[in-house]
Parts: structure tokens; sequence; C-alpha cells
């Protein structure tokens, strides 16, 4: 069974917490170091960033990290060499998030397969379309036992929802705004009413809530209205100060306390 699927048909009851990162940055030979680290620390899943010149949705803190991974001479065959080395060592699910554009350089099937062969079980892919994904990646994909992600937002219709839970397997990214990445300081009732009305809904899959996600208050909110909580700048600006993995998770699990 995909390590997705598995992770979520073993903690059905659990609150789960899953962390993004960019490969690459702060240094280019860490990207091992950080994942083991996470998986030490009782992270359920990790969503690791590939960088990219041009990331339309990310805010500044992951912006900048990206660019950083990029000066460091971070792309997607050293990254792919990186996670093949520690592949046997990793036992919770890895989820690469990138733009399409490095993807289709790297070729969609030669990604599938880097990916199984590097013990990656998902892809987060932004700004891949809908039609683009059933007609061209899903069918390479499914071929790999990969599974591609697909975001939701407040904007998105319902039917347009259940297309996507009818069409994708893994889980659901539900974004918790329509706006960039970034920390959060609380989600407003118009966020609480959005999770509220996609939690209603019962959809297939199950969900994770990321975007915005850096203390306390935004974590509870969003793991009460999903399966668990990604976090993303909060954890990339902390690793980012710290330059240590072990630190950078110590700081973080303190926020996420007040």
């Amino acid at each position: 069974m995909n390590k997705i699927n598995q992770l979520f048909a073993n903690n059905k009851d659990s609150k789960l917490l899953s962390l993004y990162f960019c490969a690459g940055c702060p240094t280019l030979d860490g990207t091992a170091d950080v994942i083991l680290a996470m998986q030490r620390r009782g992270i359920a899943m990790i969503e690791v960033g590939i960088p990219f010149s041009d990331p339309l949705a990310d805010g500044p803190v992951i912006q900048s990290a990206a660019t950083q991974a990029l000066k460091n001479g971070m792309n997607l065959k050293t990254l792919f060499a990186q996670l093949r080395d520690i592949k046997d060592q990793v036992e919770i699910p890895l989820v690469l998030m990138g733009y399409l554009n490095p993807i289709l350089h790297y070729g969609i099937e030669a990604f599938c397969k880097s990916c199984v062969e590097s013990g990656v079980s998902g892809a987060i892919i932004p700004d891949l379309p809908f039609k683009d994904y059933q007609e061209v990646v899903k069918p390479i994909a499914d071929k790999y036992d990969l599974r591609i992600i697909m975001l939701i937002t407040p904007e998105t219709s319902e039917e347009r929802i259940r297309f996507i839970d009818d069409n994708t397997d893994g889980f659901v990214y539900m974004v918790s705004s329509a706006a960039i990445t970034g920390a959060q300081k609380n989600f407003d009732d118009a966020k609480q009413e959005y999770f509220r009305r996609i939690n209603a809904m019962n959809l297939r899959n199950p969900r994770m809530i990321g975007f915005g996600i850096s203390n306390k208050q935004t974590l509870e909110a969003a793991q009460s209205n999903a399966a668990g909580a990604i976090i993303g700048s909060k954890f990339v600006t902390l690793l980012n100060e710290s330059q240590n993995a072990d630190e950078a998770l110590d700081k973080l699990f303190d926020a996420l306390k007040s």
C-alpha cells in the first residue's frame, strides 16, 4: 500500500502534523538530516519543496528559501540522489511539492520513476491544470503508484471539490485561504466557516489543512476540521534561523503550545 494511504488508514482518529521545508536550504547537503530529524521527532508526513525561480503560490519566506536553495545548487537530479541515499531509513510518507516547469524539464515519466526509486509517495504540483493531470499525468503516476495531491481553496466550488475528490487519491490539500503561504496568528470567522463547510461535505479522501498555521490556535483549528495540519513558512523560518533541524523543531513545538 502507498505510504500516504497507509498513514491515513492507520490514524483515523489522531490529528496528524506534516511539515514542509525546501530541499537545499539552508544547505545543499542538509536535506537528509532534516528529513531524518523530522521522522525521529514524530512528524507524520513530510513535504519536500522543489526549489523554483518563480513560486507563484508562495510567500516571501518560502520564496527566499527557494532562491537560496537554487544558489546552493539544488535541482531535481541532486534531490533524488539525496533521497535515494536515505530511502531505507525513511518510514513515513515523503511528498514532493513543486511547480510544473522543473518537472516537465525532468520528464513526467522520469519524475514518477525517480520518485518511486527514491521512496517518494506523492507529489503536489500547484500549477498543474486538472485536465492535464487527468489526461497526461495521472496514467503515468498510477503506473508507479504515486499519488498526485490536489489543492482546494475557499473559492473552489463544491462541484469542483467533489470532482477532485472523485478523481484523486491520497488526501486533499485544503488551503486555508486564497492568499499566498505565510504564518497567521488566527483563522477568522470566514475561514472557520470554510472549514465547517468542507467538513460537512463528507469527502471520500482525508483532508490536510495548510497555509498560515504557526501557533496553538491555528493548529487546533486545522486539526479539529481535518485529518491534520501542514506547517511550512513557520518551520522554514526557524530552520533558516537555527541552521539545525532539531533546534528548529524544538522552537516549533514551543510555538505550537502558545
